[in-house]
């Protein structure tokens, strides 16, 4: 099994498995600017769904249940919105590494 990892790294391509990650790279990339948009979005209406449904409630116990529902889905679309941005900025990282890696081996 090593001979012929050898022998493809040997070959005249740089990295060997850049016909493998250079799709899932172009998928990631061509995927995350609308995911962002549509992370967004969503946030922003559900966030107002639960805004209304907070200044709706008159019982106690509903205005609790609705500030405790919209907190959460605030702190849930930021930490998604977060790690989206996060892999957007990542990628060419990960892209250099997985390059270099695989052409130091």
């Amino acid at each position: 099994m090593n001979n012929a990892f050898l022998l493809l790294a040997a070959s005249s391509e740089a990295n060997p498995f850049e016909k493998m990650t250079n799709p899932i790279i172009d998928l990631l990339d061509m995927i995350l600017g609308p995911a962002l948009a549509v992370v967004g979005a969503l946030g922003a209406i559900f966030c107002i769904i639960l805004g209304v449904k907070f200044a709706k409630a008159e019982e106690p116990q509903d205005r609790e249940k609705a500030k405790h529902g919209l907190r959460n889905a605030i702190i849930g679309f930021v930490l998604i919105f977060v790690l989206l941005v996060g892999l957007k900025i990542g990628l060419p990282a990960m892209e250099q590494w997985a390059t270099t890696a695989a052409s130091s081996n």
